[in-house]
This record gives C-alpha cells, sequence and structure tokens, in this order.
C-alpha cells in the first residue's frame, strides 16, 4: 500500500517551510517514526517522521526545496502485515542508528562539516551529543588554521555572536579566506522583524539603576533549600519576571499592543524570555506567568533553555507573548538600548552586575548596581508611564517584600 509522507500543518503565521536534509534515501527500508527529513521554519527545526514502516520508494522534494503545509514530500510503500522493516546490516548501521537520536540541528551541522558523531564527546543528558559540543569540535579543528572572526549579529533584543564556520582559502588569496553562506530562515526572521520595529514604531528607551544587595542577600539566604525543596537553581529572572508582572499590572499600557488603529489591551501575561542558542536568539514565553510562584518560573526557564539547546522547542512554547525581558549580562553587557519585538509595545533590558561606589545617608559605600533599560513604543506608552514603570521595577527588586507579600 503506497502512503503519501506530508509536509505537517504548520501554524498561521508560517507561510512555509525549507527542506533542509533528507536522512533516508529513495529505495531504503524505514521503520515507523523513523525521521525522514527536516524542514526548517522562521522559528524550530520540524521532524518529519514515517508514518509506517515500509520502503521510501519515491522522494518529490529535495534539500533546499521551499514547501507548504500538505505538500507531498515523499512515498512510502507500506510492508505487507507481519514483514519487518529491519534492513541487513551494513557498516556504519550503528552509528546511522545513533545519528537518528540526535537533535535536527546537530544532524545537520554533522553533516555539513562531515564529522563521525563518535569522535565527539557528548556533554548532554545520558550522554547525548548536543550542538554546542559540535562547535567546540569545530573550533577545536580550528584553532590551527587562519579564522575569521564573525561581527556580533544582533537577533531580536540582544546581540548574540553565531559560531563562525571554518573558512577554507581558495586560489591565490591563501590569507584572505572567505565564505558566502544562505542565511538561515530564523535570521531571515530576525532581520525582518528589527527592521519592522525600527520602521513602524516610536521607538524610545529610558535607563535606571537597581541596587541588587537585598536580591542577591535573599538569594544567598535561601538558594539552597530552595534547590533542595524545588530541584532548581534560584536564579535572578524569577526576581525580574515578578517584578516585571506588579509593574505590569500597574500600567496596563504597556502590556498592550497596536493592532492597525486599535488597541488591544491583553488582561493576561505572556512574557517572553529571551535565550541564546546556536542558531541565534529566540524568545519562548511563559504562558500566564502571573500564576507562577518563584520556582514555576524557573523550572520553566531553565525547560526552555534545555530544548533551546536540543532544538525541540515547540511552537507552542514560542507564540504569543505580551511582554519580554532580555539579559544582555550574560554576555557582560553593560548598558544597551534594546529593540522591541513586535506587535509587543515594550522591553525589558537586564545588564551586568557590577560593584559601584554609591552614596547612602550621605556615606559612600560600595553595592551591587545592575542598570536596566526599558525600551517602549512611544505611540502608545508615554514617557511618563514608562519612566514610573521602570520604577516600580527598581522598587519591587531593591524590596523584595514587595513581591513575596505583595504589597
Amino acid at each position: 500500500m503506497s502512503i503519501e509522507v506530508l509536509v505537517p500543518t504548520l501554524p498561521e503565521s508560517v507561510a512555509d517551510a525549507t527542506l533542509i536534509t533528507w536522512h533516508k534515501k529513495a529505495g531504503d527500508t524505514v521503520n515507523k517514526n523513523d525521521n525522514l527529513v527536516d524542514l526548517e521554519t522562521d522559528k524550530v527545526v520540524l521532524e518529519v517522521t514515517a508514518p509506517d514502516s515500509g520502503i521510501l520508494s519515491q522522494i518529490f522534494k529535495q534539500d533546499g526545496a521551499i514547501v507548504t503545509s500538505g505538500e507531498v514530500l515523499a512515498v512510502l510503500e507500506s510492508l505487507a502485515a507481519g514483514g519487518t522493516a529491519a534492513a541487513p546490516e551494513q557498516p556504519g548501521t550503528e552509528s546511522a542508528a545513533s545519528n537518528s537520536a540526535l537533535s535536527p540541528s546537530v544532524r545537520r551541522l554533522l553533516q555539513e562539516n562531515t564529522l563521525d558523531p563518535a569522535a565527539i564527546t557528548g556533554t548532554g543528558k545520558s550522554g547525548r551529543l548536543t550542538k554546542t559540543d559540535v562547535l567546540e569540535h569545530l573550533g577545536k579543528q580550528a584553532q590551527p588554521q587562519a579564522q575569521v572572526q564573525a561581527a556580533p549579529a544582533e537577533s531580536k533584543p540582544v546581540a548574540v555572536v553565531e559560531p563562525s564556520p571554518v573558512l577554507v582559502a581558495s586560489g591565490t588569496t591563501e590569507h584572505r579566506p572567505e565564505q558566502r553562506v544562505a542565511m538561515t530562515r530564523l535570521r531571515a526572521k530576525v532581520a525582518e522583524r528589527l527592521l519592522q520595529a525600527q520602521q513602524n514604531a516610536a521607538m524610545l528607551t529610558t535607563f535606571n539603576e537597581v541596587n541588587m544587595q537585598n536580591v542577591i542577600d535573599l538569594r544567598n539566604q535561601y538558594k539552597t533549600r530552595f534547590e533542595q525543596k524545588h530541584n532548581v537553581k534560584l536564579g535572578f529572572m524569577s526576581f525580574f519576571v515578578k517584578a516585571s508582572i506588579e509593574a505590569l499590572k500597574k500600567f496596563p499600557a504597556i502590556n498592550a499592543s497596536i493592532d492597525g488603529s486599535d488597541i488591544i489591551y491583553h488582561g493576561y501575561y505572556d512574557l517572553g524570555i529571551a535565550v541564546s542558542t546556536p542558531r541565534g536568539l529566540i524568545v519562548p514565553v511563559l504562558h500566564d506567568v502571573d500564576q507562577l510562584d518563584f520556582a514555576g518560573i524557573e523550572k520553566t526557564i531553565a525547560d526552555f533553555g534545555e530544548k533551546a539547546r536540543a532544538g525541540t522547542l515547540s511552537y507552542d512554547d514560542l507564540k504569543g507573548g505580551t511582554f519580554t525581558i532580555t539579559n544582555g549580562g550574560v554576555f557582560g553587557s553593560m548598558l544597551s538600548t534594546p529593540i522591541l519585538n513586535p506587535p509587543q509595545c515594550a522591553i525589558l533590558g537586564m545588564h551586568a552586575i557590577k560593584e559601584r561606589a554609591v552614596v547612602e545617608n550621605g556615606q559612600i559605600v560600595i553595592r551591587p548596581i545592575m542598570y536596566l533599560a526599558l525600551s517602549y513604543d512611544h505611540r502608545l506608552v508615554d514617557g511618563r508611564e514608562a519612566v514610573q514603570f521602570l520604577v516600580t521595577i527598581k522598587e519591587c527588586l531593591e524590596s523584595p517584600a514587595h513581591l513575596l507579600l505583595n504589597i
């Protein structure tokens, strides 16, 4: 029986996908749920699996093809009842089987650079190979060679340096290598949204500074007990999420968005948290985050980070969002102006915590200070609201009792 292998249904916001890599070729015997092909969209990489065991008789779409929902990718001849799809074992079968357990982004990187996964030590769960492992392996291989360091490429809210490809000199220009590569779907979408934010919004940024001493003291006092009870580390992000929720409740215009000539005031709080991945910066969303406690926020963020590194984030993880927080401080940023994440009208930028001399009660003391930045769309948010919103976050962080006692 012939079975068509179709492009899965894509979300409304995604018009098409790019076929990255076929893992099987025409004539191959496959088992049910084997990954046949990877499709890249603007946000995630999708795996298309075999609907049944059988022989892949025809392939209609080749690597690099642009496909849409429901298109036929291939035809699979299903095996008769009681048959088996296990092909005779050939040299390299074990390696191929291990490859099938890797994420699409890892397999793609291995294939592009002709690498043997068995030669790379995996640091993921149960020794699984991650994309970071492969990139570090490539970096070690490239150290003896002349390399060109790519400039930091800015993604949605903050700048992220994408891994530079190993460049091979051609012709007589031995010391001036260069390589032309196609822009990924994610990078192209980032570029589009950056231009959209700059061209369509009246974007301004207001700044403030926050004394992190009380948050640091509270975290140091309870982080061990917190981790023992909740099996997750207590970070700074949960404090900023809680403070942002309190500020958004006080200034609902900052939790709103513009749709044509209408303003949409959102009665819920879906916060995007910028996460760095080898493919660039993406923004998974904590839905209804006002209903989560500190442990719930930390667990969700940790889960997003793991899924982002493994390339397994889903569309549900990325859709929506009414406000975004980005932490450039993890990269060493001291001060920046984050760019809006359309159609949201505001984004909070965190930065590195540094000890500074400040005046308290007429005395000069040393305190851990962080600069905060709030970029906002002046078409919807007035300067007064933006400044008071940032002051509210500052007050919540400098006196964490506001967050714990809801006052």
